[in-house]
């Protein structure tokens, strides 16, 4: 009786390590797309950072404006200079929380949604963001996701007259994270 407590103890402590971690990657996918009737814009990151803390429920997204590439060169080049003004305005970030973290077993297998709600930061403005995303635990892998639409006037994203109608107001976003435990020093 003694060792079983004893086990049960070490294993609740294990569980609570496990339970307590940060995860990390910084090879976050992010997608972006614009679609009119003239034209389909999409645009694509895979150089994403984000850290997950789930001990405080936290997590926070940096993303290097640059690094988004298009189809067409000339496209990246009138995103960067024009309408992000990249120079000025180098990343992107968010953070916030996530609600409902205490019913996320990331030591379990299984797909959990998320309400995520935070802050936003692009193009040198600060936004309220709420939506929700899913964990996705297989094998001892876990994965994020999750779309929501940025529109660009809230952002104060100029577009130009010329090209205002090959141009959506809303830009679909979606977000996919391949999560790994953060190693401490």
């Amino acid at each position: 009786m003694k060792h079983f407590l004893l086990s049960l103890f070490f294993l609740a402590i294990a569980t609570t390590t496990l339970s307590a971690q940060k995860y990390f990657t910084r090879t976050g996918h992010i997608i972006f797309s614009s679609d009119t009737p003239i034209e389909k814009i999409e645009a694509k990151n895979d150089k994403a950072t984000c850290v997950v803390d789930t001990e405080a429920g936290e997590m926070a997204f940096a993303v290097l404006i640059k690094a988004f590439s298009f189809e067409k060169a000339l496209m990246q080049e009138h995103f960067n200079e024009n309408y992000m003004e990249s120079g000025k305005f180098p990343k992107a970030t968010f953070k916030g929380s996530i609600g409902n973290m205490a019913m996320i077993d990331l030591g379990k297998d299984g797909t959990y949604p998320a309400q995520v709600k935070g802050e936003m930061t692009i193009h040198g403005v600060t936004q309220p963001v709420e939506t929700e995303g899913v964990f996705v635990v297989k094998d001892g892998k876990i994965s994020a996701s999750a779309n929501f639409v940025v529109l660009t006037q809230d952002y104060n994203i100029d577009i130009p007259a010329v090209v205002r109608d090959n141009i959506a107001k809303e830009i679909v976003v979606d977000v996919t994270v391949d999560l790994e435990p953060l190693k401490t020093k």
